[in-house]
C-alpha cells in the first residue's frame, strides 16, 4: 500500500507539471506571426529531439525498438496543426477542445482495450463511466464556444506610431499571408474546431504503441516478450518518429511550395525582437538557402 500510494502521489504530481507545460508552451507564439507554421512545427520537433537524446544518453541508451516512432509519427502528425488552430480559434479554445478529445481517445482506448492493448479494470466502474460522460458533454459544448481572433497579431513595438495613407491605389495582397489568414469568421471556427477535434484524436493514441509493447512484453510468444517496463526506455524512439515524421512533412511542403517556403525566423526565438523588413528578407532567404544545401 505504501508504494501505490507513492506511486500515486508520483503520478498526480507529473501530471500537474505536464499541464502547466503543455498548457503553456505556445503562449509567447501569440505575439510572432507564425505563417503557417510548418517551419515553427520542424523546429519545434527538433527541439523536441535534442531533449530525448540527453535522457537516452542520461538512461545509458536503453534497447531502441522501432515501433515505439510509430507513437511519434501520430503526435507529429497532430502537432502540424496546432499553428492553425491558434490562428484560427485561438490557443485556449484550441487546448480545450484538443485536451478533451486527447483525454476521451486516451480513456477510451485503455479502458476498453483497442489497438491490442490489455483492457485496464477499474475499481469503480460507475464513476469511471460518469467522468468520461461529463468529459464528452464538455468537449461537444467547448465547439459550440465562439472566440474573436484580433487581425493584427504585431506585438506593442512593432506597431507602427503613424500609419502612411495612400489614395487611389490599390493595396497588394499581403505575400507572407497564409492560407489561415485568408479564411472568412465562419470558415476558421468550422476549420479550427475540426482540426481541434483531430489534433486530439491524434494526441490520445500517440502512446498506443508503447503500451503495446510493454502489454505484449510478459507474453514469451511475442517479438516484444522481455522489453522494458520503463516508460523513458521509450522516449528516444518515441521522439525520434517525431523529429523523422515532422521532417518528411516539411520537406513535402517545401516541394508543394515550389521551393520557397514561408519561413518566420522571430518566431524560432521568441525572446528576440522582430527584425526590420530588409534585414528579416535577407535573413529569410538565408535561412532557406542554408536549410536547402543542408538537405
Amino acid at each position: 500500500m505504501s508504494s501505490n500510494a507513492t506511486d500515486l502521489t508520483t503520478g498526480f504530481i507529473a501530471s500537474i507539471v505536464a499541464i502547466v507545460l503543455f498548457g503553456s508552451n505556445f503562449v509567447p507564439l501569440k505575439k510572432y506571426e507564425t505563417g503557417d507554421g510548418m517551419f515553427l512545427q520542424w523546429v519545434l520537433c527538433a527541439a523536441i529531439w535534442l531533449v530525448a537524446l540527453v535522457v537516452n544518453l542520461i538512461l545509458h541508451c536503453p534497447k531502441f525498438w522501432p515501433f515505439a516512432m510509430v507513437g511519434g509519427c501520430i503526435w507529429a502528425t497532430g502537432n502540424i496543426a496546432v499553428v492553425p488552430i491558434i490562428k484560427t480559434i485561438g490557443l485556449g479554445l484550441g487546448i480545450l477542445i484538443w485536451g478533451s478529445f486527447n483525454a476521451l481517445t486516451g480513456w477510451a482506448s485503455s479502458r476498453f482495450g483497442w489497438f491490442g492493448m490489455d483492457a485496464e479494470e477499474v475499481a469503480k466502474p460507475v464513476l469511471n463511466y460518469i467522468g468520461a460522460g461529463l468529459s464528452v458533454v464538455s468537449a461537444f459544448i467547448f465547439l459550440f464556444i465562439k472566440s474573436e481572433i484580433p487581425n493584427n497579431t504585431y506585438s506593442v513595438d512593432t506597431t507602427p506610431l503613424i500609419s502612411e495613407h495612400v489614395i487611389n491605389k490599390t493595396q497588394d495582397p499581403d505575400p507572407d499571408c497564409s492560407w489561415v489568414d485568408k479564411l472568412s469568421t465562419a470558415q476558421s471556427h468550422l476549420v479550427g474546431c475540426s482540426l481541434a477535434v483531430i489534433s486530439g484524436i491524434l494526441y490520445g493514441s500517440t502512446f498506443v504503441p508503447i503500451i503495446y509493447i510493454k502489454d505484449h512484453s510478459k507474453r514469451n510468444d511475442s517479438i516484444y516478450a522481455g522489453a522494458s517496463q520503463n516508460d523513458l526506455d521509450y522516449v528516444f524512439a518515441h521522439f525520434s518518429g517525431i523529429f523523422l515524421t515532422s521532417t518528411v512533412y516539411f520537406l513535402a511542403y517545401c516541394v508543394a511550395m515550389k521551393n520557397n517556403p514561408k519561413l518566420h525566423p522571430e518566431a524560432v526565438l521568441p525572446g528576440s525582437k522582430k527584425l526590420p523588413a530588409d534585414d528579416a528578407c535577407i535573413l529569410h532567404h538565408l535561412d532557406w538557402s542554408l536549410m536547402h544545401s543542408f538537405f
